[in-house]
């Protein structure tokens, strides 16, 4: 980056844990770079029980804002003082902004999981059949609202815990599935999304019944390190349609640069073959 850090850099950033792996750095930056934006943004390791310390440290700055990661974003909604309509409906937030020492907690999740949806999987209809997200978390919590929102009959929530899954449905709508019942719930689905960390590179994966799924089911891993998961794999090796989860990276990414910088991200920048040119070994 040949831009000069000034007194007047707006910055912004991610937070997460783990946040070393996160291409979002590379995106914005990159952005506001070919836009010409005196602007910088940083990626910040959060610490167990220090978030809430660290928004109400950054508010009472000049910082304009935090997109915020795994496993944060039921804080960020939490330590907000203003709640969008779209986190209020997700309970969770990926996107906290500055402005004169009070915080607004909107989630990008879901516009950037249907941004990707459209791109790599553009026959795909949400409200053509029941969708089964794994995990409970932040994550999941943004796409099972994005497809609700979208005309999705039913969503169907899997996680190992399953009081957590039950907690998600209790507030969005769906059915509840204990991770052991995944098979069932995978039957006559349109979508399988991933929203957990599993398929992280110094993760485990847990092996997923795909092969009950049905033919031109959609199969998506939020996860864009590796760019093709050990879950993506599985689901490619039976024939299915991937969406990965940088294309979902870069839709959530685009609002939220627009709300950090007041301007949109240049259309003609191809950031993903600046992301992908990262994610090589």
């Amino acid at each position: 980056m040949s831009r000069a850090i000034t007194g007047k850099t707006a910055v912004a950033g991610v937070v997460g844990s783990p946040i070393a792996h996160s291409l979002s750095p590379i995106l914005h930056n990159a952005w506001l770079e070919a836009a010409g934006i005196d602007g910088v943004y940083v990626a910040l390791e959060g610490m167990d029980g220090g978030f809430r310390r660290l928004v109400e440290g950054l508010k009472a700055t000049s910082f304009r804002g935090l997109n915020v990661t795994l496993p944060f974003k039921s804080d960020a909604l939490a330590a907000a003082d203003r709640v969008n309509p779209r986190a209020r409906r997700a309970q969770a937030a990926n996107l906290l902004i500055f402005q004169d020492g009070r915080v607004t907690a909107d989630n990008t999740d879901g516009l950037g999981l249907l941004a990707a949806f459209a791109e790599q999987a553009p026959g795909f209809d949400p409200a053509a059949g029941p969708v089964a997200i794994l995990g409970a978390g932040g994550g999941a919590r943004g796409a099972a609202a994005a497809f609700l929102d979208a005309g999705c009959p039913q969503v169907r929530v899997i996680n190992r815990s399953l009081s957590r899954a039950q907690a998600l449905v209790a507030d969005l709508g769906g059915e509840a599935f204990a991770l052991a019942d995944a098979e069932t719930a995978f039957h006559g689905v349109t979508a399988v999304i991933n929203a957990t960390s599993a398929g992280l590179a110094d993760d485990s994966t847990p092996t997923f019944p795909l092969a009950v799924t049905p033919e031109g089911c959609v199969v998506m891993d939020m996860v864009y390190k590796p760019l093709v998961t050990p879950f993506l794999s599985a689901a490619k090796a039976l024939g299915r349609p991937t969406v990965d989860g940088l294309a979902m990276l870069i839709g959530q990414a685009r609002p939220s640069f627009e709300a950090f910088y007041g301007a949109p991200p240049p259309a003609d920048l191809d950031v993903r073959a600046i992301a992908l040119q990262a994610l090589r070994p």
